[in-house]
């Protein structure tokens, strides 16, 4: 791309690693995010702060949307202070947030008829990835999209999949590695919690399950979590409970069943309800009684 000059909406763990990464790699970043403070850093950094997504779209043609959700995408969109109505025709929008598919093909219908181009972009690795410019993206639009989103591609991650030239092919993917996702950390935690109440040694639980026929990269990445008590958020238990959400929601539409992912669902939704939802995604272990790690919170203390 001729313009060197990227926007990113969201400076979370996943953006603020994404901005960094196209720093690295050359780009001219501007950045916005709700939290002001967050923004002057990464311009202490190099980047450029924008206080608004309309004044970021004043200057770049291809801006990353890396926010929670569908409603937020349309907030930094078409909300007041939106990119859209100030980004030039022919500008790039690609969107990392994970959403129902549905959403990603209205939304690309949307702003093809402005005038703009959109990839269906939703993002996973998390947020040491996301730092290092590693992580994996889920992508489907049509070919014209990536002549001009390549480059930026390449800066911000190390695995690109080309779905399909379709818009919503990238979120359905996005969806069922969620649907695993949330079910390997929810099956974790059972297994874990029954460990527990078994007397077995957490450590060494861990230790053997991980070398074993077991582990899962969900079980290996979040028991620590739990084996240090700590539930500072890396990814909260109400991503999962949207996210399983959004699974749901798409196998309901064509009547198809999904019984393990209700249950990790109802898990999820169990532990937000007691008070849990913005604390790490393993904090879904607290939903069981007899939880005795140092530091642990059963929901029913």
């Amino acid at each position: 791309m001729d313009n060197k000059n990227v926007g990113v909406i969201g400076l979370g763990a996943m953006g603020l690693g994404i901005a960094r990464s196209l720093l690295r790699s050359g780009f001219n970043v501007h950045a916005c995010d709700v939290r002001a403070a967050v923004t002057e850093q990464f311009a202490s950094e190099g980047g450029v702060a924008c206080a608004t997504p309309a004044a970021m779209a004043a200057s770049c043609d291809v801006i990353i949307t890396v926010v929670v959700n569908a409603e937020q995408t349309e907030t930094v969109l078409f909300g007041e202070h939106g990119a859209v109505a100030a980004l030039k025709p022919g500008s790039l929008i690609i969107g990392c947030a994970t959403v129902a598919p549905t959403f990603a093909i209205e939304l690309g219908q949307r702003l093809t008829e402005k005038g703009l181009l959109y990839l269906d972009a939703p993002i996973s690795g998390g947020a040491a990835k996301a730092a290092a410019g590693q992580m994996t993206m889920m992508t489907s639009g049509p070919a014209e999209v990536y002549a001009k989103a390549d480059a930026v591609l390449n800066g911000m991650a190390g695995k690109v999949y080309r779905l399909g030239d379709v818009h919503g092919l990238g979120s359905k993917v996005k969806i069922i590695n969620q649907l695993l996702a949330g079910v390997h950390i929810a099956a974790s935690a059972e297994a874990m919690a029954l460990g527990l109440r078994e007397g077995v040694d957490a450590d060494a639980l861990y230790e053997v399950i991980t070398n074993s026929a077991g582990n899962s990269w969900m079980f290996e990445n979040r028991v620590p979590h739990i084996l240090k008590a700590d539930y500072t958020p890396l990814s909260a238990v109400d991503i999962f409970v949207k996210d399983l959400g959004l699974v749901l929601d798409t196998a309901r539409a064509s009547k198809f069943p999904l019984p393990l992912s209700s249950t990790a669902h109802q898990m999820f939704m169990q532990a937000s309800t007691a008070g849990f939802g913005r604390e790490d995604d393993s904090a879904v272990i607290k939903i069981f009684p007899g939880i005795t790690l140092p530091g642990a919170k059963a929901a029913n203390d």
